[in-house]
């Protein structure tokens, strides 16, 4: 079964090539369907992590918190799949550095 074609229970509905979501009527990349479920896993972890920071960054008023914690975000984002050089255009070597490194810097280690 194509990502494009997976029934609704298994997540959002998917662009027919699979490339994006669409939430509420808008289009957002996918995260990459190449990475692990275990290194998803960890990869989502953190990017909820940093997200909380971000809250509490702005609530704090601290800019330079907030600043780190987005930084986290995006790394998230980036590893993901989700922002950056899409993972479609990517090969499957540059795929698994791009979300290996962040799973290895969290120290986690990765067989996939």
């Amino acid at each position: 079964m194509t990502p494009a074609q997976q029934p609704a229970s298994d997540g959002p509905e998917r662009t027919p090539d699979g490339h994006h979501v669409i939430i509420n009527g808008r289009r957002w990349r996918a995260t990459d369907p190449e990475i692990p479920d275990e290194a998803t896993a960890v990869l989502r972890r953190e990017l909820m992590s940093a997200r909380r920071q971000v809250g509490g960054a702005l609530k704090a008023g601290d800019p330079a918190a907030e600043r780190t914690a987005r930084d986290r975000v995006q790394r998230a984002k980036v590893a993901l799949g989700e922002r950056g050089t899409p993972w479609w255009e990517q090969t499957s070597a540059q795929r698994r550095d791009r979300w290996a490194d962040l799973v290895d810097s969290l120290g986690t280690s990765q067989d996939g």
